[in-house]
């Protein structure tokens, strides 16, 4: 990984002067398919033997450079990109799995990841135990036991539980297995699993990376043999990222330091007030000291992220009452915005499962997830103070 800092890295990854034309910002490059003057030439870029793009689905060079800047903050070989920052998980499963291989996971990753495990998964006869995610000794038993893959989300969404990587990454290689983490809530400003030993690492760049609520998009980093296992999938199956979103993408790329790093302050700064409101049964968010997971947060992140959730006192009903009395936050179904983003699980993250899978995952229905934008923190205490009153 580059020895300079992420804001130096955010800003000038990738290298971003055009030779010929002299542009400092990347291009849109919009077109579908790219010409060639000979056959010759054609067919050495199409068969990979010279760099080059040919088609928009396979590659791209606005989203060439994208890939390039995420794999640069990650501090990984390659990446490559999505539309989505499901479909970057689901492609990921589809290309690394084969029926009669086993995955380990946990309960508490993202809603439709985990349907991935307790419904898709099984249909094509691949073994799935999902585990809970605070017994890590338990997770590391059914590792040795075997497994082709091991798939973690740390933080988690929504509850914000941290699993120490290390930890986990060196029981999976010890078998063999491919490790890949979700680093969505973290950002690679705050974490990096690949460093931690992680073979893949996943972002749904439509949340922080973006930061904008504008575009969509997923990425995967890791080495270039892994991460051409994963690129080969979704250029046969086709969910590729358009040029105009990696360009938004790019965008938010240079401010991405300097958002998180606001976020990961307001977050705390919330998360100790909220601690303290009669409101309030429970706060889960690493930065606290009263999280059962902080020393490992502490020890593997630089920052504890810009989200946080809540269990106020009077469940579903009181949230209906709460959350439409906040003026600095809107209620959506997205998070790591420069905006405030504020709802329930229900309506956001595990939208997707029924409340008997929620309450499975350890999620109460009066749990509400709290995404912290750029604004000062004082305003969304405020705010806060306002609707919980």
């Amino acid at each position: 990984m580059s020895t300079e800092g992420f804001s130096t890295r955010s800003v000038h990854l990738p290298s971003q002067v055009d030779p010929v034309t002299h542009t400092i910002e990347v291009p849109i490059v919009l077109n579908t398919a790219f010409a060639y003057e000979d056959l010759e030439s054609w067919l050495r870029v199409a068969l990979h033997q010279d760099p080059g793009h040919i088609y928009s689905r396979n590659s791209n060079p606005t989203c060439r450079h994208f890939e390039e800047a995420m794999a640069g903050l990650e501090g990984t070989e390659a990446a490559t990109s999505f539309s989505t920052g499901m479909a970057a998980i689901s492609s990921t499963l589809l290309a690394l799995l084969s029926p009669g291989q086993r995955v380990v996971s946990i309960k508490d990753s993202y809603g439709a990841t985990y349907l991935h495990f307790t419904q898709i998964l099984p249909r094509f006869q691949i073994r799935c135990d999902v585990l809970d995610t605070e017994d890590e000794e338990g997770i590391e038993a059914a590792i040795e036991q075997g497994c082709d893959l091991v798939y973690l989300e740390s933080p988690t969404n929504p509850t914000l539980k941290v699993l120490d990587l290390q930890r986990i990454c060196a029981a999976a290689a010890r078998v063999g297995a491919i490790t890949v983490v979700d680093n969505t809530f973290a950002t690679p400003i705050n974490q990096n699993p690949a460093s931690l030993g992680a073979d893949l690492v996943i972002h749904s760049a439509t949340k922080f990376i973006c930061g904008h609520n504008d575009a969509l998009g997923g990425v995967v980093c890791g080495s270039r043999a892994l991460v051409d296992r994963v690129y080969r999938y979704r250029e046969l199956t086709g969910s590729a990222l358009d040029p105009f979103s990696a360009y938004l993408l790019l965008r938010s790329i240079k401010t991405l330091a300097l958002r998180v790093r606001q976020q990961n302050e307001n977050a705390l700064r919330v998360a100790r007030y909220l601690e303290q409101h009669p409101a309030i049964n429970q706060v889960y968010y690493p930065g606290l000291a009263s999280h059962p997971q902080h020393d490992v947060a502490a020890g593997q992140m630089r920052g504890f992220g810009g989200v946080l959730s809540f269990d106020v006192k009077g469940g579903l009903e009181a949230i209906r009452r709460i959350l439409p009395r906040l003026q600095h936050a809107y209620m959506a179904a997205n998070l790591g915005q420069v905006a405030t983003i504020v709802g329930p699980p229900s309506a956001t993250s595990h939208v997707e499962c029924t409340e008997e899978e929620r309450a499975a995952a350890g999620i109460p229905e009066g749990l509400v997830r709290y995404a912290v934008g750029i604004e000062d923190p004082e305003d969304l205490i405020a705010d806060l103070a306002q609707a919980l009153s």
